[in-house]
């Protein structure tokens, strides 16, 4: 067939004839109107015959054209539901797993600075354990004193720099 198609009504050229649905001219197929691209075939191409009705001029629908429309029509808007479901669940599935994943990163984070602001709590008591005892700035390794500058910038420190750097390299 030799379609042209105006806004919403496509004329057949071979016979002059005009019907009420828009067809993409490269599939002749009825356009989905939302996309404006080829819908869906429902019939096949070599069976499909819409009658002729000379005093209508091609307007009128037969009870058949009206069966096989509202067939087309629901078959269309169960793949459109269908198609917006897989969209949504797609978009929560992924919003989900980026919300799950920050919200692991987060946890993650917290229980690091936790732990590590429970452990520097630990050493400032056993500083401040330290100072009421006499004990505080002599190295627990060496027993020498420890640098003023050190205990200035780490005050619960419990070893010289020294001892410190041996420590650190021995883990």
């Amino acid at each position: 067939m030799n379609h042209q198609t105006i806004g919403d009504r496509a004329t057949d050229r071979t016979t002059d004839r005009t019907t009420d649905h828009a067809t993409d001219p490269a599939t002749d197929r009825a356009a989905d109107p939302a996309t404006g691209r080829a819908a869906r075939r429902t019939t096949d191409r070599a069976t499909h015959h819409v009658p002729h009705h000379a005093p209508h001029r091609g307007t009128h629908l037969t009870p058949e054209d009206l069966a096989a429309l509202r067939e087309n029509l629901h078959e269309q808007r169960l793949f459109r539901q269908e198609q917006l479901q897989q969209i949504a669940a797609a978009a929560a599935s992924r919003a989900d797993a980026l919300l799950q994943r920050q919200a692991a990163a987060q946890v993650e984070v917290r229980v690091k600075l936790a732990a590590s602001a429970r452990m520097v709590l630990a050493d400032v008591e056993a500083a401040l354990a330290r100072l009421d005892d006499g004990s505080y700035g002599a190295c627990h390794l060496c027993r020498r004193p420890i640098a003023r500058e050190r205990l200035e910038i780490v005050p619960q420190a419990r070893y010289c720099a020294r001892c410190q750097q041996v420590r650190e390299a021995g883990r």
